[in-house]
Parts: C-alpha cells; sequence; structure tokens
C-alpha cells in the first residue's frame, strides 16, 4: 500500500523563504538527499521513492495553502492511498521554533492548510509532522507572521532543523510513524 508524504506551502518566489513554506525546504532537502525528480499533477508537483519494498509520493500542493486539500485528495484517489497513510508536513506556531514533534489526528489548529485537508478529505485521520515556528510576540497578525520570512536569529538554526526534519522523514520512511514519532518529537535544534 503507497503512502503519501505532503508539505505545505505556498506556490512563488515571494513565499519560498517564510515560514508558511518551511515544509517545502524539508522536501527540497529530501530531493537532494534521494534524488528526487518532480513532475506537474494533482494540482501541485509530485514525486516518489520506494524504499524498504514500499512507495511513497511526495507531493507540494500548488494551490495555495487554503486549498491544499484540492491537491491532496487528487493524488491519494488516484493511487488509492488511505487518509491514515497520509503524512503531513507544516509549520506550527504552537511549536517552539526549532522543535519538530508528530501528531496523528486532531483538529486543524488555525492551519488553513490542515483545515483544507480535513474538509476536502472528510477526517482528522491522518498524519502531522510540525515545524515550529513560534507565535508572533511583536504585534504582528498570524498571517503576516507566517507569510515573512525567518529573523537573522533563526536563520542560524534554519540549515539544522531541515536536516533535523529530514532525519526524522527519512526515519519514518525506514521504520514506520510509532518509531520516528518515539524517537523525534520534541526534538529541538536549539540549546535547552
Amino acid at each position: 500500500m503507497p503512502k503519501l508524504i505532503v508539505g505545505l506551502g505556498n506556490p512563488g518566489s515571494n513565499y519560498s523563504k517564510t515560514r508558511h513554506n518551511v515544509a517545502w525546504m524539508v522536501l527540497d532537502r529530501l530531493t537532494s538527499t534521494h534524488n528526487l525528480v518532480w513532475k506537474d499533477k494533482f494540482k501541485g508537483t509530485y514525486t516518489e521513492l520506494n524504499a524498504n519494498g514500499e512507495k511513497f509520493f511526495f507531493l507540494k500542493p500548488k494551490t495555495f495553502m487554503n486549498l491544499s486539500g484540492e491537491s491532496v485528495v487528487e493524488l491519494a484517489q488516484f493511487y488509492k492511498i488511505p487518509t491514515t497513510d497520509i503524512l503531513v508536513i507544516h509549520d506550527d506556531m504552537d511549536t517552539s521554533f526549532g522543535t519538530v514533534t508528530f501528531k496523528s489526528g486532531g483538529g486543524a489548529a488555525g492551519h488553513n492548510g490542515i483545515k483544507s485537508i480535513i474538509e476536502k478529505t472528510g477526517t482528522q485521520e491522518f498524519k502531522r509532522l510540525r515545524i515550529g515556528i513560534d507565535r508572533p510576540t511583536n504585534g504582528m497578525t498570524a498571517s503576516s507572521y507566517v507569510l515573512a520570512c525567518f529573523t537573522s536569529d533563526e536563520e542560524k538554526w534554519l540549515d539544522t532543523l531541515l536536516n533535523l526534519a529530514s532525519d526524522a522523514i527519512n526515519c519514518y520512511i525506514k521504520e514506520n510513524f510509532e518509531k520516528a514519532s518515539s524517537l523525534y518529537s520534541r526534538k529541538t535544534v536549539l540549546p535547552l
């Protein structure tokens, strides 16, 4: 049974370095690691990887964040991937910057990409890898904050964070969700 790994983000160069696109940055890191070749289809770009006798599809919806579910459902239905075998990578304001955590099921917590996937699949029962971006503290609105670039202090840790998230995904691919979750949930790149 194939599995789907989705990275949420927004298309266009003006969004490429923003907090909302950190999941795409992770998929770009995995692209270089696994020499993935991306194709345009399913209202996004997708690629596939065969590993440990299983097929994994990777998807970047190009519908803009609020309509991510349209792209996810198209690919999942075409390849007959159950919603429980979908892992969504996304930015998370309720997780500290530099921290990754796995979660199975649950609500959208205000994330419009997750909300769209819940609406289009009709269920919350998909897996997530949340990448912490913190909440704004300087009076910025949530939407302005997620569409802004990382600060210079955050940039110093971003490369290490992308490596950590990539390692977590590779563990999920090689092992399973439970193992990856036990090894990587609440892991942070920042000194405690």
